[in-house]
């Protein structure tokens, strides 16, 4: 859900449905031109996670189709690898690195209002995958798909998206908890474009869904420094 990047070369996979402007793409079609816009930059970013006064920072290195979290005290290092049919989300500490257990999907990510299923992107993959229509989100065309889970595991029910028609940008999402409910949202707030002419994110909201009046008062923010 961390949409880091808008590339290019995103825009060949849309060429192979252009023809049909008036017709939605296949709603999996769709979900895979979201991860080759992830996973197709050669970048390395630092920013920080922010939630109140807590401000956690990090390096984010993107490269040979993997996104590397790097955070420090304590030092931990999160690898994130987009397949054709899966994503793999690895863990590395001080004592080695392994596979992140899927009993850990719903931690929180340093405390912040992330969870590691969030950073997993596994939607990207769900069988059940619907487009519903299009709407604009910060002047920019989206489609917008619903997705859930079918027989696998998750700590969501189903997951409402918006996908930059252009680029295959993640700009807005809906998580839903297994009771149906809204359980998290996570929205770009802003862009900024880097030398080369690319766009990536300078800011993401999260916020975690709470039934107290005036929703979430610390929500985490996902912030992307300057960019070369």
């Amino acid at each position: 859900m961390l949409t880091i990047v808008q590339p290019r070369c995103a825009l060949i996979l849309l060429l192979a449905f252009a023809a049909r402007a008036e017709d939605a793409p296949d709603a999996r079609e769709i979900l895979r031109t979201v991860r080759v816009a992830e996973t197709a930059q050669d970048r390395a970013l630092s920013g920080r996670l922010r939630t109140g006064a807590q401000k956690i920072p990090f390096k984010l290195t993107m490269r040979d189709g993997a996104v590397r979290w790097e955070f420090s005290d304590p030092p931990q290092t999160l690898v994130l690898r987009l397949g054709e049919n899966a994503s793999s989300l690895e863990e590395i500490t001080p004592d080695g690195k392994g596979k992140l257990a899927a009993a850990r999907f719903d931690d929180a990510v340093r405390g912040s209002d992330i969870t590691y299923e969030d950073l997993a992107l596994r939607f990207l993959y769900w069988p059940n995958a619907t487009v519903e229509g299009e709407q604009t989100i910060m002047l920019t065309k989206c489609w917008q798909l619903v997705v859930a889970p079918g027989a696998s595991a998750s700590t969501y029910s189903r997951v409402r998206v918006w996908v930059a028609k252009e680029s295959g940008a993640l700009l807005k999402c809906e998580a839903f908890g297994r009771d149906g409910k809204l359980a998290r949202l996570f929205r770009v707030v802003s862009g900024q474009k880097t030398k080369d002419g690319l766009w990536i994110l300078k800011q993401m909201r999260i916020e975690s869904a709470t039934p107290k009046r005036g929703g979430d008062q610390t929500p985490t923010y996902l912030e992307i420094d300057a960019a070369e």
